[in-house]
This record gives C-alpha cells, structure tokens and sequence, in this order.
C-alpha cells in the first residue's frame, strides 16, 4: 500500500491504477534480466510449446460443469471475448514485483475478500467495508512488520467454486451442486441448478462495476493515510480490536505529523492513494478463456479477468487442464497445496508453472492444518530450495479447519486458525526461509460464521448472522485480530534481523 509505509526502509510504492493508458504502457516495458529470457523469446516460446489459450480443452479438465446449451455457452464466451478487459498487462506485472519483493522477504502479502462473491449480496456498502477493512489490515501488518503490504482482494471475480461431490441429494431429490454464482443459483430446483450461460455475463458486469468502485476507493482520497482512524469499522468501536486499532491509528498520525514537518506534503500521492489489486480462482476456464488478451507491449498472453489468478488442491494436476491454461499466461499465478501433495510434485509444478524462475510470477499457498503443517511444510521448503526456485511462500490458514457443528453449519475455530499460522511462522524460522503472506477468507460484516476470537462467537451464535454462500469467513473483529498477531510475528522477525545485523558489526 503505496500509503501505509511509514517506518519502511523499500521506496514507497507508486499508485496501482492508471489514469490512462499512456501510464499503463510505460509500467509495461519489459526488463531484460541476467539468466531470462526477453518477454519477446517468452511469448514466441509459449507459442513453441503448443500453448495457447484455448490448449486446455485438450487436457482432462475437472470442477467444469456440463452445460445443456453449448451453443449459448459459446455466444456467451464470443461475447466476453469481444468486452473490454477488465485489468492491465502493466497492473499485473506491478503486482508481480510486488510479490517477488514478498518472496525475498522484504514485502507481505495479504490476500482476502469472500469465499464466494454472491449476485445478490452485491452493492457498495459491503465492497466498501472489505476494503476498509482490507486497509486495516494493511495498517497494522506494515506497522508491525516495517514492510509493504501488499493488498490483493478476492474480489471481481471470486464467483466460482469447486466442489467436492457433482451433485446434492435432499429428502430423496438429487440436483447439481451449486457451484457459484457464475455458473447456477442455490436454489434447490432444477432450474436454479441448471448452468447457464448469461451467468457468465452477469459475473463480467459485476466485476466490472466492483473494478471501478476499487478504483474510485483507492484514489479518490477514501485511501487518504491522514483518514486512517476513520477507517474503523463501526460495529468495532469500542471493543478489543477497535480500542487496538485507534490507539496504533494515533501512532501512525503522529509519524506522519513527523513526516509533514519534515517536509513532506500531505497531499503528496504516498499519502493519499493505494496500491490494490484483484484475484479469483482459476477454475471456469471457458470464462478465463475468453477474457485472454494479447498484451501490445510485450506480445504476451494475459488473462484480464484479474491481477492475479490461483488454482486449488482439486484442479492442481500436472498434466490437467488448469495447470495447462496457466502455464502460458503471464499473470501472477498462485497455487493451492495440503498436505496431499509430495514435495518432488511441488517441485515439478513449480517447474511447468514458471520455467524461467522469475521473481514473483509464483506464489504457494499451503492449507494443510497446523501439525501436518509442522510435518510436511519443511520437507517442500527443502525440495524448493534444493531445486533452486523462487517461490512466494504463504499461508491459508482456513481451509485446513473446516469443520461441522452440532447444528449442521460448516464453522472453522478461530483459535485452529492462529495455531496454523503460527506454525507457518515457526516452519519457516527453523528452515530460514521468509513467510511472504496470507490468505483469507473474510469479509467487512459482522458475521457469525467462525467461533472464537476475544469478540466470542460461541456454537450457538452461529445462526444469528450466518449469510455465507459457501465456506464460513473471518468478520471483521476477527480478521483484525488476526492481523494484530501476525504483526507481532513480523516485529520479531524483524527485530532478529536486526540484532543478528548488529552481532556482525561488533564481532
């Protein structure tokens, strides 16, 4: 966040998002690097390997529905493939040296936004209060951490899911599974269940619309550093959380009177934008597909549907379709492993899904559960290493605590959560490797989804505010209060550094 690097000895970041295309092609320029190819020989070499965007229909291809028009589905796609792309070439490659800046252990990722962006839940108030809280956040792991942050919503895109079973069976009648809003409704009826092709318009629009309020938020002085304690939410104040945060908002207000008083303006853009980028799940390729652009720049393939794009634990096949369609875009790309996965695997994905070993271009994202995490996550960090690839390492701290309670409500515990991240934390000091981020899944409302936090949400709560598509999310309280330990993690990280700097000076 190009505002909230106070303390931070990395240049402050530039904004994010372009006024005009003009600004776009000149953060488009290619780099030549020693050991990397041109973006020229890149693309050419994309082409070579019998790669393009639509390859993967020749690959088996899993969590796709079957839909009963495949004529509408292909005007559907012909008619995203002639819209306007929805991000840039230029913002996606900012993003990526943001994030090899993570992998080196000089910047942190936080990734988060809903599980699954709804159709009917869509309006300003709640994209408005996830980015608030998405700044918060940022506030306090920068704070802590005296690194950029680096804010990627699960946003504009994130109407997709896979599931674990095609199809659903209650009082005797079996339907498809819901598997998002872009694809089918939660109704139980065969029609709501039924895939259909407009959904992939309507999941485009909303998209587009929840771009241009991001946009509108992180440059038209809502990001401002100087609102800072205006961005408490207000269901926060006077709790735990709340009272931490305006009391580190009151800090950060006197840093930056220090800063004016030095001679910094106020109205400077450090201080008054943010740098914020969009992901989603990879997982409707048809709708990826048709949303690839050839960038003018550097004649390389982008999916413009998002800055950022992820597979999961169930598309992850090396020889799959996804893998397949994700190998040739040139997208920031993330992937999702547990504990399932062999390091030797991991290695070779790695291989296929940045061949040139560039900084930034892959992030691993483990889910695993706290003590598979303590067992496993050392041996992909040596295979990793030994193998000589540069990787972003971080960690999604939910969907290995998924559980069901008594009343029949998927929850996960607050508590299981912190345990896995602390175990992240404590793999990656004992193998000397950098911690570059998190993934979550919450949101800006007062939800009652997950149990636990110092604002309790007990078993029996659940019911009262449970408004999740899909798997339960962090609410603002406990998001916040997540981010407060992470940064405690981050200041003693930094503060090891930094004796270990000082021992080498005297010795």
């Amino acid at each position: 966040m190009a505002s909230l690097t106070i303390g931070s000895a990395i240049p402050t970041h530039v904004a994010l998002f372009h006024a005009t295309r003009l600004e776009d092609a000149r953060a488009s320029r290619p780099r030549r690097r020693r050991g990397m190819m041109s973006v020229r020989t890149a693309a050419a070499g994309a082409a070579e390997n019998g790669w393009a965007p639509g390859s993967w229909r020749a690959r088996p291809a899993r969590q796709i529905p079957e839909y009963p028009d495949a004529a509408a589905l292909e005007e559907a796609e012909r008619a995203l493939a002639s819209f306007p792309p929805l991000v840039f070439a230029g913002e996606a490659r900012k993003l990526e040296e943001r994030l090899g800046e993570a992998a080196m252990g000089r910047a942190f990722l936080l990734q988060g936004g809903d599980c699954a962006e709804s159709f009917k839940e869509f309006g300003a108030n709640n994209i408005r209060d996830t980015f608030r809280l998405i700044l918060q956040m940022a506030v306090v792991l920068t704070f802590g951490g005296q690194m950029p942050t680096i804010k990627v919503g699960r946003v504009a895109g994130q109407f997709a899911k896979p599931r674990s079973n095609p199809t659903e069976t209650i009082d005797g009648v079996t339907l498809p599974s819901y598997r998002g809003d872009i694809i089918n409704s939660d109704g139980f009826d065969e029609k709501s269940r039924a895939p259909d092709p407009e959904r992939l318009i309507r999941a485009y629009s909303q998209s587009a619309s929840t771009l241009n309020l991001l946009r509108g938020f992180a440059h038209g002085g809502y990001a401002d550093l100087q609102r800072v304690t205006q961005w408490n939410l207000d269901f926060l104040r006077d709790s735990t959380q709340g009272d931490r945060y305006v009391e580190l908002s009151q800090r950060v207000h006197d840093a930056i009177g220090f800063m004016v008083a030095a001679g910094l303006t106020p109205q400077h853009p450090i201080m008054t934008t943010a740098e914020f980028w969009t992901s989603h799940e990879c997982l409707h390729l048809p709708y990826e597909q048709a949303l690839t652009r050839v960038d003018s720049i550097s004649g390389l393939h982008y999916d413009c549907s998002a800055h950022m794009l992820w597979i999961g634990e169930r598309t992850r096949q090396l020889d799959g379709a996804h893998v397949e369609f994700l190998r040739g875009i040139s997208n920031p790309l993330g992937v999702k492993v547990s504990d399932k996965l062999e390091p030797s695997e991991l290695v070779k994905l790695c291989e296929i899904l940045n061949p040139h070993n560039k900084p930034g271009r892959l992030t691993i994202i483990t889910r695993m559960g706290a003590e598979n995490m303590r067992v496993k996550l050392p041996h992909m960090i040596r295979a990793v290493r030994q193998a000589g690839l540069i990787v972003t390492w971080v960690s999604d701290p939910m969907h290995g605590n998924t559980i069901s309670a008594p009343c029949g409500l998927k929850t996960r515990s607050f508590d299981a959560i912190r345990c896995e991240l602390r175990a992240f934390f404590d793999v990656h000091e004992q193998e000397g490797s950098h911690p570059g981020g998190i993934h979550l899944e919450m949101t800006g409302q007062n939800v009652t989804e997950c149990i636990g936090g110092s604002k309790t949400v007990t078993l029996d709560d659940l019911s009262s505010r449970y408004h999740t598509h899909c798997d339960p999310r962090l609410n603002a309280s406990q998001s916040l209060e997540l981010a407060f330990a992470i940064a405690e993690r981050l200041r003693k990280k930094r503060d090891r550094a930094w004796n270990r700097l000082v021992y080498r000076a005297v010795a």
